[in-house]
C-alpha cells in the first residue's frame, strides 16, 4: 500500500532527522565556527567525554512556539545537545549549546532539556558539566525564555554542595547566560573569543558612552585576573576539555563519595632532602611556595585554581600519598604572603568547596598578617576575613596545617590555627607562631623602658634576643600543646600523608541545623 509504514522508513526518518540536528545552524555557520579556530556543541562533547561514551537525549526536541519567525528556525535539538557519558570511566551527566542555532539562545524547550538533565543527574548523584554558547534568553519567547533559565539557576542552586558543577565559557555568553556558571563550582574559558557579561559594549555605549570591546569586558584575562571568576583558561575549546578531564580525576563524584586514590608510583616515604634550600631562615627574604608545592605534592602534580587572581594566596588540587588534598598557601613572592579581601574570599570559596566534597585541606602557613590599610579597612576585610575564618571553622574533612616561618595576628587563626578545630599543627624549626615579629612586639612591650634606657640599642637587643628565644619559635607553642609537633624539614612529605592517613575515616557531629549564616 501507498505510504504504508515500514520499519525501513521510518528508520530512514530518523536517521533525516538527527543528521539535521548534527547539522545545527547550517554547513555555513559550521564553517564560520571553524574559522574562529571553535568545535560544534556535539564535538566538544566528544573531546571531553571517554571515546563513544556518550549517550544523547532529547535530540530531537523542538522549540514549540511559532511566533517571530520561529516556525522557519527550529532544529531538531533546540540549540543544545543534553545527555551522558564517562570521563575516565567515571560517568557524568553533560550539556553543550550550539550557538549556531539561534545564537545558542535559551527557549523553553532548550531550558526544559538542561533542567531535566540536572534532575536526572541529581538522581544518579553524577557530577554536571555545561558547556556554554550563548546570547542569554531568547526573546522571540517572552518570558518564557527568562522562566527557562531561572529553572537552570534554581537547579545549580539545589545541586550545590550535591555533585560538582562545572561550566565552560566557549563563546561570547551575555545577560542572564552568565549566572549559572557563577553559580557552579568552576568556570574555565578559553583564551581567545571567549567572554561573560552581564550587559555587552553596544548597551553600555548607548547608556554610559563608554566604548569598550568584548574582550576588555568579559574576556578571559578580565576574569581570571580581576573579578576571579574564571578559574581556569584554556588556549582553545580541546585544551579546555583537556583541563576539565584532569580537574575530575581528582574530584568524588558528589558529596557522599571519597575522591579516588590512585597509584601515582611516587613513594609515599620520600624524603624532602633539599627542600630547606628553597625557603630562606631570615624570615624578611622572600621565595616562591609553588616550589614547596611541587616538592610535597605526587609527581609534582599540582591543578592551581585561580591562579593570576589574588595571587598572595595559592590554591588547588593534588595528591599525597594517591589522596586527593586541598591546599591553601601563602605566597611570600607576591605582597609578602599577606592576607587581604580578595585572597580571603579566593581562600573561603576553595575550602568550602573542598569540605562539601570529602576533600582533605592542607595549608601552608608563612603570613604576616592581614593586609593593613584605610583602603583594605574600607573595602571591608573585616567581613571577608571572616568568610576565611568561617570557611575553616565549619569544615569538617581533615585539617592539617604546616607553618614553615611566619605566622603572625588574625592571619594565625585564617590559616587553620589550634582553635579552629584543626586535626594537626606541624611547624618548622625556624617558625614562629605569634602575635606579631619579635621587633615589633619588643617595642610595644617595652617602648617607655627604650626610651629610659641608658642605652637604649643594647637594651632593644636584649629584649629582643629574649622574646626571640622565649615565644618567637615553634617550641613555646608546642609546650603549650598549640602544635602537635615540630618536624624535621626533609620528614615534611611523609609526616603530611601518616597525618591524611590518620584522619581518613574523620567524622565530625554538627549541630542541627538548615545552614549558617555566613559573612558573605
Amino acid at each position: 500500500m501507498a505510504g504504508e509504514k515500514t520499519h525501513e522508513s521510518e528508520l530512514a526518518r530518523l536517521r533525516s532527522l538527527e543528521e539535521r540536528a548534527f547539522l545545527g545552524g547550517g554547513p555555513q555557520a559550521i564553517a564560520r565556527l571553524r574559522k574562529r579556530n571553535k568545535l560544534t556543541a556535539r564535538e566538544r562533547i566528544a573531546a571531553l567525554l571517554d571515546a563513544d561514551s556518550f549517550i544523547e537525549l532529547y535530540m530531537l526536541a523542538e522549540c514549540q512556539s511559532q511566533d517571530f519567525g520561529l516556525r522557519e528556525r527550529k532544529v531538531p535539538g533546540d540549540a543544545v545537545a543534553v545527555g551522558h557519558g564517562t570521563i575516565g570511566g567515571r560517568l557524568v551527566f553533560v550539556y553543550a549549546q550550539d550557538v549556531t542555532v539561534l545564537g545558542g539562545s535559551v527557549g523553553w524547550t532548550h531550558g526544559e532539556k538542561i533542567c531535566r538533565l540536572m534532575d536526572e543527574a541529581l538522581k544518579v548523584k553524577a557530577p554536571i558539566i555545561g558547556l556554554f554558547d550563548s546570547g542569554g534568553a531568547r526573546i522571540n519567547e517572552g518570558s518564557a525564555g527568562s522562566v527557562a533559565v531561572a529553572e537552570i539557576f534554581f537547579r545549580n542552586t539545589f545541586a550545590s554542595g550535591v555533585v560538582p558543577q562545572i561550566s565552560a565559557m566557549l563563546g561570547t555568553c551575555a545577560g542572564v547566560a552568565v549566572y549559572s556558571p557563577a553559580i557552579s563550582d568552576f568556570v574555565f574559558m578559553t583564551e581567545e573569543g571567549s567572554e561573560m557579561m552581564i550587559t555587552g559594549p553596544g548597551v553600555i555605549r548607548q547608556v554610559t558612552g563608554e566604548d569598550i570591546t568584548p574582550q576588555e569586558l568579559g574576556g578571559a584575562r578580565v576574569h581570571s585576573q580581576i573579578t576571579g571568576t574564571a578559574h581556569f583558561i584554556a588556549s582553545d575549546d580541546l585544551e579546555c576539555m583537556r583541563q576539565i578531564r584532569r580537574l575530575m580525576s581528582f574530584l568524588p563524584s558528589n558529596n557522599m563519595e571519597q575522591p579516588p586514590i590512585v597509584d601515582t608510583g611516587d613513594d609515599p616515604r620520600r624524603l624532602n632532602e633539599d627542600i630547606t634550600d628553597v625557603v630562606p631562615s631570615n624570615l624578611k627574604r622572600v621565595f616562591d611556595m609553588h616550589e614547596i608545592i611541587d616538592r610535597l605534592v605526587d609527581k609534582g602534580d599540582f591543578m592551581e585554581v585561580l591562579p593570576k587572581y589574588a595571587r598572595n594566596i595559592i590554591v588547588g588540587f593534588g595528591r599525597l600519598g594517591g589522596q586527593t588534598v586541598g591546599i591553601v598557601a601563602n605566597q611570600p613572592l607576591v605582597m609578602a604572603g599577606v592576607l587581604d579581601v580578595n585572597s580571603a574570599d579566593k581562600a573561603a570559596r576553595f575550602i568550602r568547596f573542598c569540605d562539601a566534597f570529602n576533600i582533605p585541606l592542607l595549608s601552608l602557613v608563612d603570613v604576616p598578617g592581614f593586609l593593613p590599610g584605610a583602603r583594605q579597612e574600607h573595602l571591608g576585610i573585616i567581613r571577608h576575613g571572616a568568610k576565611m575564618l568561617y570557611a575553616f571553622a565549619e569544615a569538617t574533612v581533615p585539617k592539617v596545617t604546616l607553618v614553615l616561618r611566619k605566622m603572625y595576628g588574625g592571619a594565625f587563626m585564617a590559616m587553620c590555627s589550634m582553635g579552629m578545630g584543626v586535626d594537626q599543627v606541624l611547624a618548622w624549626p625556624i617558625a614562629q607562631l605569634v602575635v606579631m615579629n619579635t621587633e615589633s612586639a619588643v617595642h610595644i612591650i617595652y617602648r617607655r623602658q627604650i626610651k629610659e634606657a641608658d642605652d637604649p640599642e643594647r637594651f632593644l637587643a636584649e629584649k629582643i634576643a629574649e622574646y626571640d628565644y622565649k615565644y618567637s619559635n615553634p617550641f613555646d607553642p608546642a609546650a603549650k600543646m598549640a602544635v602537635h609537633a615540630v618536624i624535621d624539614p626533609k620528614e615534611t612529605r611523609l609526616r603530611l600523608i601518616a597525618a591524611l592517613r590518620t584522619l581518613r575515616n574523620k567524622k565530625v557531629p554538627r549541630p542541627e541545623r538548615k545552614h549558617g549564616n555566613i559573612p558573605l
